[in-house]
């Protein structure tokens, strides 16, 4: 397993941006490319894809209050056994 991870701090047009360019890959075609950092990842989704969204409200006395959203994608690549590719699959997070 290949875990690539990239996390910045952007405007929210910017993370609107990177969603609607993972979206527009998704409907497209076969493949989706999605850039983690510098290292450009080529995906194959599956005609189903797993879609999860989780939402987190937390409030600290010392950290004061935040939110955030977790979209978590996940399928198995077309042609792709169980033994081969036991968890494909994308995740996106903000904070």
């Amino acid at each position: 397993m290949v875990e690539t991870v990239s996390a910045e701090q952007v405007s929210p047009e910017e993370v609107a941006e990177k969603l609607r360019t993972i979206a527009e890959e998704l409907e497209d075609g076969d493949e989706a490319t999605v850039r983690a950092g510098n290292k450009t990842v080529d995906l194959r989704p599956s005609d189903s894809i797993a879609y999860e969204v989780s939402v987190r409200e937390r409030s600290s006395i010392l950290r004061g209050q935040r939110e955030a959203v977790t979209l978590k994608l996940g399928w198995r690549p077309p042609g792709a056994t169980e033994e081969a590719a036991p968890d494909a699959g994308a995740e996106v997070e903000g904070e």
